[in-house]
């Protein structure tokens, strides 16, 4: 499922990331790999405020539907 999804608080795993290869390039420079634990923040309006490797990002909602968890 994608991560816009999930519940706000809850430790996820990141499956898998779709879309182009440099979409898929600017995710995983943000940290956003498989295997790696995210946690919604905030979501707002469909955009998400994530805790990942202990940094704060905000992602669009676009952006978020590439992220599987």
């Amino acid at each position: 499922m994608p991560l816009t999804m999930a519940r706000r608080g809850e430790k996820n795993q990141i499956k898998r990331i779709t879309g182009k290869d440099e979409t898929r390039r600017f995710l995983a420079s943000l940290g956003f790999v498989e295997g790696e634990c995210v946690t919604i923040v905030n979501e707002i309006a469909g955009n998400v405020i994530l805790n990942i490797k202990d940094t704060r990002v905000a992602l669009d909602k676009s952006m978020a539907n590439r992220i599987m968890i």
